[in-house]
Parts: structure tokens; C-alpha cells; sequence
């Protein structure tokens, strides 16, 4: 018998006989659009730049070797106190002659003494290198972190707010700014000392490594308060300021929340470019006579011992210079990258 669907011809007949269904292919779901964050976008941009990632190595590198200073050492057989040229202990393998100069060829480097020996004592270079490392990376590290967290708290609370508090920031900002920062530092760093320690004894190197901290920190906040105030000053007229205040939001969680991380871009690009000017400040001090003292391993040191012996033995400042110039110019590069992957429009 005919169904009377089939008779009539219609089109319900597919509707009816779910074996004459059209075959339809599954369409595939597209996939969803995420979102990404600004430090996403800025990590993506960041990791596109090949010098910037170099250069970030090249600092984590230069952070692991100070810290596993103890264990180089150990592997190189040295340490950076030990006089191998006075050392009866090691008098059977002479590192100098008679004139106390190196034996063997560029500073005496040899597989017992990888960067060769100091002239007149023997020191091992490469020990006193990772050691000097150690110093000057994480005592400038120190120092870094508060002076900018300092600059961040002062000028946050001077460009929100403004008015009187803005005005005796600024003043203060001002009056430490005037100081001649090096000159200074040489002529403060002894009297910090001497006024805590008596002049006949020997200053612990732990109090000069405070007093150094004390006086760089101090004299060293301004430039990035200023920096940070001047970009408070324009976040805080902007929509979404003046939104939070009208939700009724504290100041508190305003700055916190609307205007410091819109700041993070400058903190982290002032950060890149602070820490090897700081390393380059406690190596001059040290330099200079008033910043660590021997036997405390310093780049600065090095560079002061190595102007004595640079006419008997240039390949002692060799190693030591090398290693300052490629940290230095690898942070400096990886500021520029880091500003680059925040601001594509900055691009050098």
C-alpha cells in the first residue's frame, strides 16, 4: 500500500524515511579567539626578538655563575684568598718568577689556573673573578631594589595625590639631587665608617657592604620618582581613573589597582639600565679605595689592582674587563628589548 505521503508527491517524504536524509558533512567547530593579556602579547613580542633573548641568557647566565661561585672553585681546584706565589705549600709548582711576574704565556693561564695568576702574589684570576662576581651582582641587585622601590612608593604618592604632598616630595626630591653623587660617595663612604668603627681597627667587610648600601640608596631614588610621577600625573586625569572614583573606590586601591600597573613598562625598562649603572658605581667606589677592601674579591678591585700591573702584566685586567663589558652591554640591550616588546612603536 502507498503511503499516502509517497502518493501525494511532497516533501515531507525525506522528513518521513530517515534513510533518504540528505548526508550533510559535520561542520567543524571553529576555535574560539582567546584573549591575551598585555604581558602576554608583550612575552610573544619579546621572544621574537633574538637579540633580547640572547642577552637574557647572557644575564642569567652571568647570576648563576656568582651564586655557584663556591662550587667553580671547587671544580677549578682554587680559591681567590690563596697567595700560590708566596704559599710554601705550593712552592713546588711555581706560578711566578723571579721578578714576580706569571710564568708561562698570557698571565699564566695553565689547567691549574685558568685565567692565569696575579703578578706579585699569585692569586688565581678566574677565582677572584666568580668571587668579584658574586659582589658586585647581588650587593648592586640589593641596592637596585631599593632605590626603586623607593622612587615607585615617593612617586606614586606625589603624582596621585599632588597638591602639598607632591610639592615637599618634590622638594626633597630636588635638595638630594643636588649632591654631586661621586664626589660624594668618596667623601661620605669614609665617614659612615668612621663613625660607627674606631679608625685603628679594620672595618668589617660586612659594615662596609652596609654603609655602601645606605649611602648608594639614599642618594640614588630620585631619578625614578621623577620618572614615575611625571606618568602618575597623566594616568590619574584618565577615564578610567576618574570611573573608579565616581564607583568610590579608596585612593588606596586605585593606585594599586588602575594606575600601577600601568607603570610596570617604565619600572622595568629603568630597572634594566639602573643595574649595571649601579655595578658600574660600587666597582668605581671599590676602585677608588673606599668601597671593598682587600682580601674581598671585587670587580673594582680587580680593575684597581690590575692599573698597578698593567705595565708588567696586561693579561691580568684582560678576563675581568671582558666579563664587565659583556654584562654591561647585555643588560643594556635587554632594555631596549624589553622596551620594544612593551612598545612595538618604540622600535629601534
Amino acid at each position: 500500500m502507498t503511503s499516502p505521503a509517497k502518493a501525494e508527491g511532497s516533501g515531507p517524504t525525506v522528513a518521513l524515511e530517515p534513510d533518504l536524509e540528505p548526508k550533510t558533512e559535520p561542520v567543524q567547530a571553529e576555535k574560539k579567539l582567546e584573549g591575551r593579556s598585555p604581558g602576554q602579547l608583550m612575552w610573544q613580542r619579546f621572544k621574537r626578538d633574538r637579540t633580547g633573548v640572547i642577552c637574557a641568557w647572557i644575564v642569567i647566565l652571568y647570576f648563576v655563575v656568582a651564586l655557584a661561585a663556591p662550587l667553580l672553585t671547587k671544580i677549578s681546584g682554587t680559591d681567590p684568598y690563596t697567595l700560590y706565589g708566596q704559599d710554601p705549600t705550593y712552592q713546588d709548582k711555581p706560578v711566578l718568577d723571579d721578578f714576580g711576574l706569571p710564568l708561562g704565556y698570557f698571565g699564566g693561564l695553565s689547567g691549574s689556573h685558568w685565567f692565569g695568576v696575579e703578578p706579585q702574589y699569585g692569586r688565581d684570576v678566574f677565582a677572584m673573578l666568580v668571587y668579584g662576581m658574586r659582589t658586585s651582582l647581588y650587593m648592586a641587585l640589593g641596592v637596585t631594589v631599593l632605590m626603586m622601590g623607593t622612587g615607585i612608593v615617593l612617586g606614586l604618592i606625589g603624582g596621585y595625590f599632588g597638591g602639598r604632598t607632591d610639592y615637599w616630595i618634590g622638594r626633597v626630591t630636588d635638595f638630594f639631587l643636588a649632591f654631586p653623587q661621586q664626589l660624594f660617595f668618596i667623601a661620605f663612604m669614609p665617614v659612615v665608617t668612621a663613625f660607627f668603627v674606631d679608625p685603628r681597627e679594620e672595618t668589617p667587610t660586612y659594615f662596609r657592604a652596609v654603609a655602601m648600601l645606605i649611602v648608594l640608596w639614599v642618594l640614588g631614588w630620585m631619578g625614578m620618582a621623577r620618572l614615575i610621577r611625571s606618568t602618575v600625573l597623566t594616568l590619574r586625569e584618565r577615564e578610567f581613573v576618574e570611573a573608579a572614583k565616581v564607583s568610590g573606590a579608596s585612593p588606596g586601591r586605585i593606585v594599586r589597582k588602575e594606575i600601577l600597573p600601568n607603570v610596570v613598562t617604565p619600572i622595568l625598562v629603568q630597572f634594566t639600565y639602573q643595574l649595571p649603572s649601579t655595578i658600574l658605581t660600587i666597582a668605581f667606589l671599590s676602585f677608588a679605595g673606599v668601597g671593598f677592601v682587600e682580601p674581598t674579591p671585587d670587580w673594582g678591585k680587580l680593575f684597581a689592582n690590575g692599573a698597578k700591573y698593567t705595565e708588567q702584566d696586561p693579561a691580568f685586567i684582560f678576563f675581568p674587563g671582558i666579563a664587565l663589558v659583556i654584562f654591561v652591554l647585555a643588560f643594556n640591550l635587554l632594555g631596549d628589548s624589553v622596551r620594544d616588546a612593551f612598545d612595538p612603536k618604540s622600535g629601534r
